[in-house]
Parts: structure tokens; sequence; C-alpha cells
């Protein structure tokens, strides 16, 4: 047995940019979640629409949750070439990625493992797509708070400070982990793109809430068999 008692219970604080619940469960309730943060056109990723409509897509039978948006729509429609209502990684990468941002491969893959389709786990389907959509509408607008020089790059400690603001009080020893990963070998300061910066949160966000299902009483501390700890990191490590 392993003991983890190296977060505080400040690692619980609430922050905007929720996950799907267990990460895989598809429902209309739980995009829901997101709607405070629509997206407007695809030439701005993410941004805020100033209206809402009811959204579906009865050419193909597909249908989103109330209140999409209808860009979030004409992205995913313009992907989903046989219309089959699910897109694969290398879809969701162009659907995602514009003129001036893109996506890496390793990223989409991952962001596909946490907003999967249960009953399609290799592709995402209209309701994770705008949860997603609009998930990266939050993480975007955290990115830019603390993207100070506005370089489109965030360095250690502004990646601390984005981290620390949505309620994870990381330790520098962790948080080095976590940039080493990024670090090209040239010697150069390591910098964050919003690409990596929104893999390097969602690993956090996402570690830290798994953590959260084993320490129920949230003193920051828990027990885990190896086998269980090696089933929470495992996926996070090499999404699928």
């Amino acid at each position: 047995m392993a003991d983890f008692n190296r977060y505080s219970s400040q690692n619980y604080a609430p922050s905007a940019p929720a996950l799907p619940e267990s990460y895989a469960q598809e429902s209309t309730s739980e995009s829901h979640r997101y709607h405070g943060h629509q997206s407007s056109a695809p030439s701005q990723p993410y941004a805020q629409p100033s209206s809402y409509e009811y959204s579906s897509a009865p050419q193909y039978g597909v249908y989103f949750p109330p209140g999409t948006h209808p860009d979030i729509i004409r992205s995913f429609q313009m992907v989903d070439r046989d219309r089959s209502g699910f897109i694969d990684e290398l879809e969701l990468q162009k659907a995602l990625s514009s003129g001036y941002e893109k996506f890496s491969i390793g990223t989409i893959l991952f962001l596909m493992f946490l907003f999967k389709n249960p009953k399609e786990p290799l592709k995402i389907g209209p309701s994770e797509f705008a949860a997603l959509w609009n998930c990266l509408g939050q993480w975007r607008a955290i990115f830019q708070r603390f993207d100070r020089d506005r370089s489109g790059k965030i360095d250690s400690m502004e990646l601390k400070d984005a981290l620390y603001s949505l309620g994870f009080a990381v330790p520098p020893s962790v948080l080095q982990v976590l940039i080493s990963k990024y670090d090209d070998g040239s010697g150069r300061r390591v910098e964050l793109n919003f690409d990596s910066f929104v893999e390097c949160g969602m690993i956090v966000k996402g570690l830290t809430e798994k953590f959260k299902e084993k320490d129920v009483h949230y003193t920051g501390s828990a027990t885990l068999a190896y086998d269980t700890f090696m089933s929470m990191v495992i996926p996070f490590i090499v999404p699928s």
C-alpha cells in the first residue's frame, strides 16, 4: 500500500474548467455545465458568442445539446465528412486548429481520452465536441490572463500562478516535472504555448480529480493499492 500525502486541501478548491464526470459519460446535462462559455466564430476559437440558440443537425441525424452555438456545429460538420456523427483524432485536430494555432496530435489524443464517447471510445460525438470546445474556451481565457507579456507563451512562474488560480497549489517539485516535459535541451527558459498549457493543465486537473475519488474526506491524503495507483496514472501518461 502507498500513502500519498503531498497535496494540501487547497488543491481541491473550486475551478472553472471542469472535465466531464468520470471523463467518459455522455449526457445532455453534462454538456450544460459549459454553456456559460460558448464559442463564436472559428476565426476566434473558443470565444463567447453574443447569443445562444437551439441547434441540431437533422440532415444526418446528429443532435447537439440545447444552446449549442451554430459555429460549433459547423466546425463539427466541416470535418465529419462521412456524416457518421463521430470524428476521429485527425478530424478533431483539424476542427480545433486554426491559422494561428495548431494542436499537436499528442494533445488531441489526450483530449479525446478525457472527452471520449462511451459508445465509440476512439471517437467523439457532438455532445463531447461541444463540451470540449467550451472547456477550451475557459482554458484560453486563463492562458491569456497569465500571458502577461502577450508573447503567446507562459513560463514556469506564470504556469504556477495559472494553476494556483484554478485551485491547484502545485508543489515546486511537481511543477519542475511538468515543465521538464517541454524542455528541448537547448538550455533556454522553458515556455509553454497554449497547446502545451492545455495538456499540462488537464493532466494536473485530471489526476487531482482521480485522487479526490480516493480522498473522500478531502484531507489531502489517501492510501492506494499499487494496481489502483497504476490504473489511475497510466492513462494520463499514455492516453488511448
